[in-house]
């Protein structure tokens, strides 16, 4: 009930590229997020996914998140895990263009998962060098055979909790950032503490399911009023984060 109240205010709030002044954002969305090229990689992203959708296999999990509003057990088909919880196929491509359009080289995600997010990412941009995290371990090794048959050769899985594991990562600072893990109000805001420490000016970081919840809601709005933040942009189920220093603070909220 919580998500269709939300939704609701969305719809009244938001707007498209016609609603848009700042030329950073118009080009992005109409560049990006409204793309209606048919690339070739859509056919290798729909055949990722679909080969986990007929997945009979079944993985115990070890949540360290918020927990499932679907599941009772922690034995889960693959099958129901990318039917319910893994990323879209929409959403998806999206990520794929974010990253064609930005050309990260440096990207970080919390939250890898079934590997439907990170395989769009390594086929955004294959010079993009990706560490994801994930704090299942039977997860993690599924999908490291996943990337590996996919031959995903950009992408490096780390497996533990995630506040143990970002304070010893190398890179200095992240081109863009995926955050699609604990969806907590103060897992995620301790992520964005930590990781606004490794953003520079043309970084973006995006926040998955800032509406799943009251406590995510919260955190959106934190992250939004913090100094560093420049721009934000609400799609409902994604928020992104911009701290160009040559744009004026706006938070804008596009439907997709």
């Amino acid at each position: 009930m919580f998500q269709i109240i939300e939704f609701i205010k969305f719809l009244f709030q938001s707007t498209n590229q016609h609603g848009v002044h700042s030329p950073f954002v118009f080009d992005l969305v109409t560049k990006c997020f409204y793309d209606k090229t048919h690339y070739k990689v859509y056919n290798k992203l729909a055949s990722y996914r679909s080969s986990l959708l007929k997945s009979n296999s079944k993985i115990e999990i070890t949540d360290y998140g918020s927990g499932s509003r679907v599941f009772k057990t922690n034995l889960r088909s693959i099958s129901a895990l990318a039917k319910t919880s893994g990323t879209t196929l929409k959403r998806a491509k999206l990520l794929f263009r974010i990253v064609k359009y930005f050309e990260p080289q440096q990207s970080l995600e919390l939250g890898t998962s079934l590997g439907i997010a990170t395989h769009a990412m390594a086929l955004g941009n294959t010079d993009n060098s990706i560490i994801s995290i994930e704090g299942c371990s039977n997860l993690s090794n599924f999908t490291k055979h996943q990337l590996l048959n996919a031959n995903i050769e950009n992408v490096v899985i780390k497996t533990g909790h995630i506040s143990e594991i970002i304070p010893k990562l190398k890179p200095h600072a992240y081109d863009l950032v995926f955050v699609d893990a604990n969806h907590t109000k103060e897992a995620t805001l301790d992520y964005f503490d930590f990781l606004i420490k490794k953003a520079h000016n043309d970084s973006v970081f995006i926040f998955d399911d800032i509406h799943w919840s009251k406590g995510m809601l919260e955190a959106w709005e934190v992250i939004k009023k913090h100094p560093k933040v420049t721009v934000t942009i609400d799609t409902f189920f994604w928020g992104f984060v911009f701290f160009r220093k040559e744009q004026a603070k706006e938070n804008f909220t596009i439907r997709l």
